[in-house]
């Protein structure tokens, strides 16, 4: 065991090592739908939230499933799955919203589940390879992280066109 006066000593060092590390990394919130695994950047993350429904919109997209009042905020819903084209989800009370800011409003994501927060090296992330027009304008990028692909999401593609002020 360390003494706390080491204790102190050694967070601080490791303080040091994170933030010259900090500088050329990006720490994500990993999610999936269905097999395939996606992240977005952690300091847009406001909150997760199990599904418990929302309310519909007349006059608007596929994928948005609705709004849901977080604390006084009125915060629209993306179907992620169908916003990728793959069909609406079927929500179950194991699926998520992760609610995010984009810009200056907040909307949640209706995601399988929320499985991992992973460090990434800025280095490591690749462009989407052109093919799946859908996948490479509502994503920024693919990031390996342990021999798994990750797409990072586009936030501002992703709520472009869902005919919602807000």
């Amino acid at each position: 065991m360390y003494s706390k006066m080491e204790a102190l000593s050694l967070r601080d060092d490791m303080g040091d090592k994170t933030a010259i590390a900090g500088q050329n990394t990006l720490q994500l919130i990993a999610f999936s739908i269905g097999e395939q695994t996606y992240g977005v950047e952690i300091t847009t993350v406001r909150e997760i939230r199990a599904w418990n429904g929302a309310t519909p919109l007349p006059n608007t997209r596929e994928f948005v499933r609705g709004v849901i009042n977080l604390r006084g905020t009125i915060v629209p819903i993306f179907d992620l799955r169908a916003r990728f084209g793959d069909g609406q989800t079927s929500p179950t009370k194991n699926h998520v919203v992760v609610v995010m800011s984009v810009g200056d409003k907040w909307v949640g994501i209706l995601v399988d589940a929320v499985s991992d927060i992973l460090t990434v090296s800025r280095d490591d992330i690749h462009n989407v390879p052109e093919g799946n027009s859908i996948d490479t304008e509502l994503l920024n990028g693919i990031v390996t992280h342990d021999s798994r692909m990750v797409g990072l999401i586009d936030l501002h593609a992703v709520v472009v066109g869902a005919k919602m002020d807000g």
